[in-house]
């Protein structure tokens, strides 16, 4: 017969990211049937005068279990945190203190989901940076604001990726909006697309023998340095003529200045974070 024993490593929590410890210590207490002690925080069943085996039996075991939950989260704390419950005499005192000083008040949390919603708005994407990269660094600060329970869609992911990638993005953005509803597009499906455009670099680079970040970014400069005295008559953009230029032909939002769609088909109508940023950026579109 298979054997069903399993081992679990205990999370520690040292002060820092203290929802992230609290779920995955809430699941390791599950996983060892210590989180009802916690939760139900009953009281100790009082033995009558003359008490039965079973009752002493039951009394003693609700005991071990409160000693043993109690001592679960003795464990799971470090030296400096352990202070601050090492005077509580039940485990659900000690979850609870901990909770209150780390996860603060509704006020705290509120000063803290706004700070984190204000650095994902300031996120912009580096130019040594892929798409990967820069969506990792966009859903870290995002799974610490679910975290404090405020919902958090992955549409504005998608629309903070559109609005904040570099140029070299836009002709694989721009054949997106010919092929697919942007508007429907998924972050699996947005970043699978422009993760072509960083493998289509390494390849480059591959193959002029890791030569780009020297050889090529002076050649580029000089690209620039030529190309940039020419401006596109259509986008007004500069680096290209309007015989080349992507947009085109494409219709023009008078809403957010993007190419591809008209303004009552705008995905960002409405959104007044995200037309502030494009009114503020060049178009991608």
């Amino acid at each position: 017969m298979a054997s069903n024993n399993f081992s679990l490593s205990i999370p520690t929590f040292k002060g820092d990211h203290y929802n992230s410890w609290a779920i995955k210590m809430k699941s390791y207490l599950k996983a060892m049937s210590l989180w009802e002690t916690i939760e139900s925080d009953v009281e100790l069943t009082i033995l009558p005068q003359n008490p039965t085996a079973a009752q002493i039996k039951k009394r003693d075991e609700e005991a071990a279990r409160e000693a043993k939950a109690l001592s679960c989260i003795h464990s799971a704390v470090s030296d400096g945190i352990f202070t601050s419950i090492m005077t509580c005499e039940s485990p659900k005192e000690a979850w609870s203190t901990l909770k209150e000083e780390f996860e603060g008040n509704a006020k705290t949390k509120l000063m803290q989901v706004l700070n984190l919603k204000r650095e994902f708005e300031m996120q912009r994407m580096k130019g040594n940076e892929t798409i990967k990269e820069y969506v990792s660094k966009l859903m870290s600060i995002v799974n610490q604001i679910r975290l404090f329970g405020e919902s958090f869609a992955s549409e504005r992911v998608v629309d903070k990726i559109l609005v904040s990638v570099p140029e070299k993005y836009e002709s694989k953005i721009s054949s997106l909006e010919d092929s697919k509803d942007l508007s429907k597009i998924t972050l699996v499906e947005l970043v699978n697309a422009l993760s072509a455009v960083d493998q289509r670099r390494l390849m480059r680079e591959e193959e002029n023998g890791g030569k780009t970040e020297g050889l090529l970014l002076a050649k580029s400069s000089f690209a620039k340095a030529t190309s940039n005295k020419v401006q596109c008559n259509h986008c007004h953009k500069i680096g290209h003529e309007e015989k080349d230029c992507w947009n085109k032909g494409k219709p023009q939002c008078f809403k957010c200045k993007r190419y591809g769609h008209l303004a009552k088909n705008c995905r960002f109508q409405g959104d007044e974070e995200i037309m502030a940023q494009l009114m503020e950026a060049e178009p991608l579109l």
